[in-house]
């Protein structure tokens, strides 16, 4: 056997949105089922940034991503988030494909965000509301678009010019510069930033609005006034990981929140075990803190779809 090497040129080469958004839901309705095993993260912080080591496996999928989030490597010119995922054959634990999974990364929280729409926000949504307009705001824009049919993308970011780079970036979509208010009061938002205090004001927030609330994947990290998530119903990617470092992590600590308030993870809404949206003028909020299986069903993807080519490189690491 031999080991793929699927470097940030290639794999960028085989991901698609669309294909994307098929795995990861699966990925969810199969661990929802009880067909998957995904400890927890396991965090090494550092004087810089962090490093998270997550693990996961599915029916037939097997690995490890080792991702880190530094905040300041923008001056040094490097992405703030950079991955690495070892994908393994679960028989054998033979190495099948060492991967670049800074896009993956990416690609696989705009789908699990534009999934959580799909069950959560307003079938008729017309607007979508981006908070921060990094690298993760391309690809929620990308993603909600293949869901929602879209006429305008409300963007707002605090650092001059980053708004303008995403629009003339993506000039194929509606995107354009609003206020913070403004964006907050679109019909689907997507908070993107490391922010640990609320950015977002619960009067900014109408009735029927859905919130992505990605931002926050570690302790003391927080997007939304509490006050959002005590009017909203709340679905979680995992439990354990939103109440450590997820959106609803600082409410916890604060006693202004409750794991007993939690409505339920995406797993239940996929596979039908709890409701989602069930009228147009509750306000739903999607916590996610980005789990292992949605990067191991992705890297399952870019795998088989490497292999099937045959036009990568191969070495014989073990």
């Amino acid at each position: 056997m031999s080991t793929l090497l699927l470097d940030k040129q290639a794999v960028n080469s085989l991901l698609n949105m669309e294909e994307v958004l098929v795995v990861v839901e699966e990925a969810f309705r199969t661990w929802g089922e009880g067909k998957g095993n995904m400890p927890p993260k396991a965090y090494l912080t550092v004087e810089k940034g962090d490093f998270r080591a997550m693990p996961a496996a599915l029916t037939g999928h097997a690995g490890m991503k080792w991702v880190n989030a530094h905040p300041n490597n923008k001056s040094r010119n490097l992405p703030s988030v950079m991955a690495v995922i070892i994908y393994n054959d679960p028989e054998t634990g033979y190495p099948l494909a060492i991967m670049d999974a800074t896009n993956i990364t990416a690609y696989r929280t705009g789908a699990a965000a534009a999934i959580a729409s799909k069950y959560l926000a307003r079938s008729d949504s017309k607007s979508l509301g981006i908070i921060g307009a990094g690298t993760q705001a391309h690809t929620q824009i990308i993603a909600h678009m293949e869901v929602f049919n879209l006429n305008s993308v409300n963007t707002f970011d605090i650092t001059p010019g980053s708004a303008e780079k995403l629009a003339s970036d993506l000039p194929e979509f509606p995107v354009k510069l609003c206020t913070i208010e403004e964006a907050a009061a679109s019909d689907i938002v997507c908070t993107l930033t490391p922010s640990r205090k609320p950015a977002v004001m619960n009067d900014w927030i109408k009735e029927g609005t859905h919130i992505n609330a990605i931002g926050a994947d570690a302790a003391g990290k927080e997007e939304l006034d509490p006050q959002i998530l005590r009017r909203a119903m709340v679905v979680v990617d995992d439990i354990k990981q939103s109440t450590a470092g997820g959106e609803i992590n600082v409410p916890i600590q604060k006693g202004i929140y409750s794991t007993n308030d939690i409505h339920g993870t995406l797993a239940d809404l996929v596979l039908g075990k709890i409701p989602g949206r069930t009228n147009s003028q509750t306000i739903t909020v999607f916590d996610s803190t980005g789990i292992a299986i949605e990067d191991i069903a992705v890297a399952g993807l870019m795998y088989e779809k490497a292999w099937q080519s045959g036009d990568y490189p191969m070495i014989d690491l073990v």
